[in-house]
């Protein structure tokens, strides 16, 4: 089973807002912490180790799925970017995706372009979002040819 990388958290991090206090994110959904939603109430409040906790189990319950959804051999940068997309997009979304469907197909350029697609809020385009999947569409290509093929490096 492969695992998120420190890495791939720490982009993770970086796209997602801590915040200790219970909010409406931009889809009108409470959340606390590292965009934890399960059970948070408006006016929910937690502490950093709550939001960490919150965020190991969230993210044990994303690589779990994708280790079940995903059939084809994958990069660790592939895998951490898949991560950071399911995440936020969440599982049933992401079993149902295009993007899962060309990956298991072997297409993985076009596994990548469907990043692009997921840039939407409520049928908003968001900048925010537009910034997040360059980024998971970066990485997911990261060692790769133009080809979709894996380059190994050989040293001696």
């Amino acid at each position: 089973m492969k695992r998120f990388s420190d890495y791939g958290k720490d982009i993770l991090k970086g796209r997602e807002a801590l915040c200790l206090k219970a909010y409406l994110d931009g889809g009108g959904v409470p959340t606390i912490g590292w965009g934890h939603t399960r059970g948070v109430k408006l006016g929910d409040v937690i502490t950093l180790q709550q939001a960490e906790d919150f965020l190991s189990e969230d993210l044990h319950d994303t690589e779990l799925a994708i280790n079940r959804l995903v059939f084809v051999d994958i990069s660790q940068n592939q895998y951490d970017a898949l991560v950071c997309l399911v995440f936020n997009i969440g599982i049933s979304a992401f079993s149902k995706s295009t993007l899962l469907r060309k990956l298991n197909q072997g297409d993985f350029v076009g596994a990548a372009d469907q990043f692009d697609v997921w840039v939407f809020d409520n049928g908003k385009r968001v900048l925010g979002l537009e910034r997040r999947r360059k980024i998971e569409k970066t990485l997911f290509l990261k060692g790769m040819d133009n080809y979709g093929k894996l380059i190994v490096s050989e040293s001696w």
